[in-house]
């Protein structure tokens, strides 16, 4: 059997890099849509549903998209600013052919990005993109006129997505009493996520919610959660909630303004669910998940595996083993029973449930779970692949670091797979002893990738 080509254009989460940059500028993206689209075509006719966050280049890359796209013949219908979870909904429950998001997700709003959802609201097969990638070294043409696609703008999508993040809680449960800070990086979910929490009845206080195409995921949300820890401790709130740019990702505060990861939330829905005999299977982490869930899970006997970084990664485990649950520390949380993608607004609420079963606090809930240090440092690196392939780097994993290995502790390393950067775990036991290794391996890192100019 042959082996195929590496994807060329398509990385962890679809097609990102910096405006303006190759792949992503406008004519790069209008042969994307019409390769897309002509792939779309041989599998039937149907229409494909356009949306983005709140970065102002979407204004331009949902333009050029569009076009390609009708140039294909295909039909588009475009949903605007909404959160890359709600575009998975809406693509199956508007029984779309596929989804399309214009999005950089946590990235700062200088870089943006074209992701894809199958018609079911599942990333898109690699078949698909190399498929894709195929299409995009033919010329672009176009059909005849008769055939060309058609535009529709679709008005009611917030309100839609709105009530299917209500649906997936009990009818009877109410946030009433309690005082939320919800933070949307001022980002796609800046006019749904408020709604969401307030029409359950709680007191919501918003922040991150005043997008202008420039401070999407600046000094908020998800990613920089600072001001939501500050905000909750200053208005007496009982929790405050941090979503990112493109609403998929969640982490959590509670009312002393100590901060929940995507472990902790995941190991709260886990323990709840799995009391409630709800849970199905076991739980997929990945390879950054912290060594206390895994202890967590085998003292509850549920069975654990941990997957390679990134929710698609996480979504193709859970599907091989036909589990529910699964996530990582970065604020990806999948709960396939409710919905088919990562969402942070649904993993919010199903913690939240789980605080009101048990009539405790977000603190109290996460109080016996107790994580290994662990220290996470990020390296600026062009080709990160071949610097961590350097003897060099190697050689400082086998000389210091069995120290924290042999103590049960874990190094990682690995290319980001959506920005040019090494990332960087070390965890342990001893704080000073991973933070040190931590440091080195980050020196090291640098002095390689100027030696071999992929600083």
């Amino acid at each position: 059997m042959t082996e195929k080509k590496q994807l060329k254009y398509f990385g962890t989460d679809g097609i990102r890099g910096q405006v303006g940059k190759p792949p992503i500028t406008p004519d790069f993206v209008l042969r994307l849509g019409y390769a897309v689209g002509c792939v779309l075509a041989r599998q039937g006719s149907g229409k494909v549903l356009i949306g983005k966050d709140t970065r102002i280049s979407g204004y331009m890359f949902e333009s050029v998209l569009e076009a390609g796209l009708s140039a294909a013949g295909i039909n588009t219908q475009l949903l605007g600013p909404m959160p890359t979870p709600a575009i998975a909904y809406l693509t199956r429950t508007l029984r779309a052919q596929a989804g399309i998001v214009i999005s950089a997700s946590h990235n700062p709003y200088h870089d943006n990005g074209i992701k894809f959802f199958s018609s079911l609201g599942t990333k898109l097969s690699q078949e698909l993109e190399y498929a894709i990638e195929e299409m995009l070294e033919q010329p672009m043409t176009v059909v005849e006129s008769r055939l060309l696609g058609k535009v529709i703008r679709v008005i009611d999508a917030p309100g839609r997505y709105i009530e299917f993040c209500k649906s997936t809680v009990a009818t009877d449960m109410m946030l009433k009493g309690l005082k939320i800070v919800v933070d949307c990086a001022h980002g796609a979910a800046y006019h749904v996520a408020p709604s969401v929490f307030r029409e359950l009845g709680a007191d919501v206080i918003e922040i991150g919610v005043e997008p202008n195409g420039l401070n999407i995921n600046m000094g908020c949300g998800a990613t920089d959660t600072a001001l939501l820890q500050q905000t909750v401790v200053k208005k007496a709130a009982d929790l405050g909630i941090a979503l990112d740019g493109d609403g998929d990702r969640v982490m959590m505060v509670d009312h002393t303004g100590a901060l929940l990861d995507g472990d902790d939330l995941l190991y709260i829905i886990v323990k709840h669910r799995h009391k409630m005999g709800l849970l199905k299977g076991g739980v997929v982490g990945t390879v950054m998940s912290n060594l206390a869930l895994e202890d967590a899970m085998a003292e509850l006997g549920i069975p654990f595996t941990r997957a390679p970084v990134g929710d698609k990664n996480i979504l193709a485990e859970l599907m091989n083993l036909s589990w529910h649950l699964g996530g990582e520390p970065s604020g990806h949380i999948l709960t396939l029973d409710l919905t088919s993608s990562g969402d942070g607004i649904i993993a919010a609420l199903q913690v939240l449930e789980a605080m009101q079963a048990k009539r405790l606090s977000l603190a109290d809930m996460r109080a016996d779970f107790v994580k290994y240090p662990q220290v996470l440092l990020n390296v600026t690196v062009k080709n990160g692949k071949e610097v961590l392939e350097d003897e060099r780097v190697k050689a400082v994993i086998v000389d210091e670091g069995q120290g924290v290995i042999q103590n049960g502790g874990r190094v990682l390393m690995r290319p980001s797979g959506t920005e040019p950067l090494v990332r960087i775990m070390v965890e342990g036991k001893d704080f000073d002893c991973i933070s040190q290794l931590a440091n080195r391996l980050s020196q090291v890192v640098q002095e390689v990738a100027e030696m071999t100019g992929d600083a």
